[in-house]
């Protein structure tokens, strides 16, 4: 089974930050108020920043579909 890994348009995203305070592991952030990014090290794809997303800009791809 291929591991996932949250993605998200940041032209799209409205940095509310939701995404960032349900994140276990820290591995998403919002950039000087702008916009979330996602650190690929530290995604495990648990889904849960795309569950709160208010935009419903979050998804999950493969890892391979990031290579």
């Amino acid at each position: 089974m291929a591991r996932k890994l949250a993605q998200l348009p940041q032209k799209r995203c409205v940095a509310c930050g939701c995404c960032a305070k349900v994140c276990p592991l820290g591995a998403v952030t919002v950039y000087r108020g702008l916009y979330a990014q996602v650190d690929a090290g530290r995604c495990v794809g648990c889904g849960k920043c795309a569950a709160v997303c208010p935009a419903e800009i979050i998804t999950l791809v493969s890892r391979e579909e990031q290579l």
